[in-house]
């Protein structure tokens, strides 16, 4: 393994990191909605789960899945469903005001954790990432190094998000659409539940 081959995996992380989904609109509602220190935590949730299915990618948990799967038609149903409630939630909050309460910040972690453990999908797209990167036979070492990497990438990502979303005026500008884009997320969330649901 090279210095190239993380540059590498870290471009197309970042992509997916950026791309929307569950996880960046979960960051981006515990931000606004909670305050800094709750979005930093659902962002640590999120990333620490991300990195787990990294890990599971490099272990070779997607051959795993293969030998029995009824496991991964388990899980998948079960992040479908904590999606769409995810969804409801979302859509049925969408008109309610933002109290300034914060969000115990272990709270935010698990939601955070559970968002990225209930999506399969995240291990899938890792090992299929991992396998073109990388080449085979990683020692120990190195798979500890890329999931320790993929953990801090993803950590300083939502840190930073959590920074700029709380700021006066992107939280002023979020307020004042918030029924819209909680819709909106509701409207995605639901999709992405939906199609994890019925995909084969």
């Amino acid at each position: 393994m090279t210095v190239e081959h993380i540059i590498a995996f870290n471009a197309v992380l970042m992509i997916s990191i950026l791309s929307p989904g569950a996880a960046f609109l979960m960051a981006v509602r515990s931000s606004v909605s909670n305050g800094r220190r709750a979005g930093i935590a659902t962002g640590f949730g999120l990333g620490l789960m991300a990195s787990l299915w990294t890990l599971a990618a490099l272990l070779g948990l997607d051959a795993l899945f293969a030998l029995f799967p009824f496991a991964y038609t388990a899980l998948k149903a079960g992040g479908s469903c904590y999606l769409l409630y995810l969804a409801v939630k979302t859509w049925r909050g969408a008109n309610t005001p933002i109290t300034n309460a914060p969000k115990a910040q272990g709270r935010a972690f698990v939601e955070g954790f559970l968002v990225n453990l209930g999506n399969p999908k995240s291990m899938l797209f890792a090992a299929a990432v991992l396998v073109v990167i990388f080449p085979p036979g990683l020692t120990a070492m190195e798979i500890t190094a890329v999931t320790l990497n993929h953990l801090v990438l993803e950590i300083l990502f939502y840190t930073a998000c959590a920074f700029i979303l709380t700021a006066p005026a992107a939280r002023a500008r979020y307020l004042r659409a918030k029924p819209v884009i909680d819709r909106l997320s509701a409207l995605l969330l639901g999709g992405l539940g939906l199609k994890l649901l019925l995909q084969r």
